[in-house]
């Protein structure tokens, strides 16, 4: 059906003369906006992209379309502007580009870009010197029988 209507525009009323103009559109087009076109040399017709507003989580990251992609940890419960476009994930804020990201395909995926994460307590950039804790007292009061806090209160169980 759809062919068939190319081919009646194409051959039918492309070739009719217009009313107004006192030419068919076909001939208009020919002598009049055919040199005006020119190749866009394969780029897009228009930018495919999206900017979100999202909050930076405690995870250090931002989700997008069921994907997590990490920002620095500096900028948590920040807002940001993140432009998704071009298989790439960009995140901004104050006006700077902070973080980019190669777009994952599906869902529940996590990208890390470790720098984002330098400073935190363990953290891969630096060994962390674990220190042991002293071991505390044992405190007499929690160490006693249950039967004497029965004889205090009163009861049974």
């Amino acid at each position: 059906m759809e062919a068939h209507l190319d081919a009646w525009t194409r051959d039918v009323a492309d070739l009719c003369v217009h009313g107004t103009t006192g030419d068919a559109p076909r001939h208009r087009f020919d002598r009049d906006e055919v040199h005006a076109l020119r190749s866009l040399a394969g780029l897009p017709p228009f930018m495919t992209a999206r900017d979100l507003v999202r909050c930076v989580g405690a995870d250090c990251a931002v989700a997008i379309d069921g994907n997590a992609y990490s920002v620095p940890w500096r900028l948590i419960g920040a807002r940001v502007r993140v432009t998704v476009g071009s298989e790439l994930i960009r995140v901004h804020h104050g006006g700077r580009e902070v973080a980019v990201h190669a777009e994952l395909k599906g869902r529940h995926g996590r990208v890390v870009d470790d720098r984002h994460l330098a400073g935190l307590v363990g953290s891969r950039e630096r060994p962390i010197k674990v220190v042991p804790s002293p071991s505390l007292p044992a405190i007499s009061a929690l160490l006693r029988p249950l039967a004497e806090y029965e004889a205090v209160a009163g009861g049974s169980f």
